[in-house]
Formats: structure tokens, sequence, C-alpha cells
């Protein structure tokens, strides 16, 4: 089976052709199986948010081919790629990102909104994805009435509402306690198994690394570590 995603020979320079000319990626090669839990971690500085910009067709690489889910990422148009991000992408940030004078139900079926969904449909997906992470309760609250671990977790059942191909978490505790940033991990354990997401968690934080199937370390734009924590992942 064809990585959900896969990257060769990624390069990411800024300034191009110019003195201060600066390259930030040095020729990544990345390939992620369907269904893995795979986590990118480095120090600040180490490229994970220009790598996770590209995955997330947020940004474009200089060099180098990326394929997700079978679909050339630099042959397509920047209307092409916000298509692809609003259904293959789902993004869950540090900040929440949510629409502050919208409702939890609302925020939820933003997505499907822009993707074309009916009324009907939507509403029904989004009341299921907000019993899947445990906010049914709080579906007609406004973003300023949530403590943060109820944002991530609306975030989250945002992120799923086109049920994307990956699931891209950029620091999703970084902004929480640590009882609440374990709730909001539970979460993405149970995306992962329960339904098989691929999930690409871009952290600092190594004890949440070692949670997932494999780590992939980055330093100074380039792979130094790429390792396999679980069996179930090695098989794949």
């Amino acid at each position: 089976m064809s990585p959900i995603i896969s990257m060769n020979g990624i390069v990411k320079s800024f300034y191009i052709g110019t003195p201060n000319e600066l390259e930030i990626l040095h020729g990544l090669d990345i390939e992620v199986p369907k269904g893995q839990f795979v986590s990118i971690v480095g120090a600040s500085g180490s490229g994970k948010s220009t790598l996770m910009n590209i995955i997330g067709a947020l940004d474009r690489q200089t060099a180098g081919k990326y394929i997700l889910d079978g679909i050339d990422m630099s042959k397509q148009d920047d209307s092409e790629l916000s298509g692809i991000r609003n259904k293959k992408i789902g993004f869950v940030f540090q900040t929440f990102n949510l629409i502050a004078r919208t409702s939890a139900m609302k925020n939820v079926e933003l997505p499907m909104l822009y993707a074309g969904v009916r009324s009907k449909e939507r509403t029904k997906r989004a009341k299921e994805l907000l019993e899947l992470v445990e906010m049914s309760d709080r579906s007609s609250h406004m973003p300023n009435e949530l403590s943060g671990g109820q944002k991530q977790r609306i975030a989250i059942a945002r992120a799923m509402a086109n049920d994307p191909a990956i699931i891209l978490a950029d620091e999703p505790t970084g902004a929480l306690d640590s009882k609440t940033g374990r709730l909001v991990m539970d979460i993405f354990h149970k995306l992962h198994k329960e339904q098989g997401k691929t999930i690409v968690l871009i952290t600092h934080n190594p004890e949440l690394a070692e949670e997932t199937d494999r780590i992939i370390t980055l330093s100074d734009g380039n792979i130094v570590g790429d390792r396999i924590i679980s069996e179930e992942a090695a098989a794949e």
C-alpha cells in the first residue's frame, strides 16, 4: 500500500536568489503509512514549523516532491490546494483558532460548509463529532465560555469534520495544563485506534512523542533521527 505522505528531497528556501538566501529544510525524505501516529520533534529553529506548513499545504517546497494521499502537491494551483486543505487535512493548532462569535456547533460545521455539505448533514455530523470529544453539552456555547481544554476538544471535532486523510496537530497541548493536555492526547489516541486516523503531531515535548508510533527528529533542517516506537507501526 502506498504511503499517505510521501516526501522526497524536500528543500525550503527563503529570499531565493538574493545574497542572504536561507535554506531551512535541506532535502528531507519522509514516508508515512496510512494509519500511523507519528510525531515530529526538534528544538526551536529546527524546521518543524516549516515542514508542518508544507505537509499542511499552507506553503510550498522550493524543491523536491510531495505526494499526499496520491495527489502530487506541486502540481496543484492555489485554489486546488485550498480544497485539499479543506477536505484532506484536519488542523489542530496550539491557539485553537476557533471563530469567536460562533457557537461550538457552528465552529465544527464550518469546514463542511466550505466543502458544500448540506445543512442537515452538517448538523448531524457535528453532533456526532461533539459526542466523540465529549462536548455535546457545550454545543451552543461560544468559545469565550469554554476552558482551554474544551476549546481544543472543539478544535479536534472541527478537524475531523470532513473525515480528512490526515490530522496535523501543531503543539496541541502547548497552551494547556498537564491534566487537560492528557485529556486531549487521549482523544488523539482514540481517533488513531478506533478510527485508524493518520496523525502527525508536531511537539517539543519528548514525553508526548514517546506515546506515538514513531518519532522523527529534526535538527537544523535535517532529519537526525527516525525511530519506530510501537510494534504495530513496524508491521505497517
